[in-house]
């Protein structure tokens, strides 16, 4: 980021949009570290989101770190809405997933103010979907969703093993750091991609059985792994694979395009 330049508003914005990658690099080290002490039978924290961002407040530097992440995914949340409404991203297709981004990337900064305040982010998920559930055509509305989720968590999968997550990089390191980062990104990838799509199933479950309880989110879909066969040896796997992922957050914020 060092080589971004701060003199103009639009400088200072990208600063602050690389920025965000890398906060969001941090949460899915976070999150890799909560998964693995999951699958080793601990239930200190949730494995999501929120239970990374209550990790970060607990350290003494926490809510220095989470006002920055803030800030971050603001700028980042920003930036891509401002792609996707100006046709900066591309295509038709391409303006869509910035869109998608900039909500991803808000939620976020949204989910890090509510730990700084004292809250927790986490539980929401079942609460909004039973609301959901009770609309006119909501349980349609919830496996729709579910089904999206699914679709982004295989896609996940296959850009990671097609590498075609290097599109998104202007280059990459050289040498063995070049190397190491085209791993992470691959596994990275892949394993988010594995949590996603059981994130989107759980919740088509719970359109089909009329049960929002089974609507869960990232830190379920880890449970629910967790407790498959040989369940707590597949979510040690994607623990370390969502730690790579976080790594590969991290040279995105020095080497992506904007």
């Amino acid at each position: 980021m060092a080589t971004v330049a701060t003199r103009s508003p639009q400088g200072a914005w990208e600063l602050g949009a690389r920025a965000g990658y890398a906060a969001s690099g941090l949460v899915h080290v976070l999150i890799g570290v909560l998964a693995a002490q999951l699958a080793l039978g601990s239930s200190s924290g949730s494995a999501d989101e929120s239970g990374a961002f209550s990790a970060i407040a607990a350290t003494p530097f926490g809510a220095g770190v989470l006002w920055v992440s803030v800030v971050a995914f603001v700028a980042l949340g920003a930036w891509q809405a401002a792609a996707a409404l100006s046709g900066a991203a591309g295509e038709t297709s391409d303006r869509v997933k910035a869109g998608a981004k900039a909500v991803i990337y808000l939620a976020l900064a949204a989910a890090a103010y509510t730990v700084l305040q004292g809250g927790s982010s986490g539980g929401q998920t079942s609460s909004t979907t039973a609301t959901l559930m009770q609309a006119p055509g909501g349980r349609l509305l919830v496996g729709a969703v579910g089904v999206g989720v699914v679709v982004v968590g295989v896609y996940h999968v296959y850009k990671g093993l097609t590498k075609k997550f290097l599109e998104d990089l202007h280059r990459l390191p050289t040498g063995t750091a070049g190397r190491v980062a085209r791993m992470a990104g691959v596994v990275g990838y892949a394993a988010k991609g594995v949590a996603l799509t059981i994130v989107g199933v759980l919740f088509v479950v719970a359109a089909t059985n009329a049960n929002p309880q089974e609507a869960t989110g990232l830190d379920g879909a880890l449970q629910t792994l967790r407790d498959a066969p040989a369940g707590p040896v597949l979510l040690m796997l994607v623990a370390a694979g969502l730690v790579a992922f976080g790594g590969y957050c991290g040279v995105r914020s020095r080497f992506g395009r904007l």
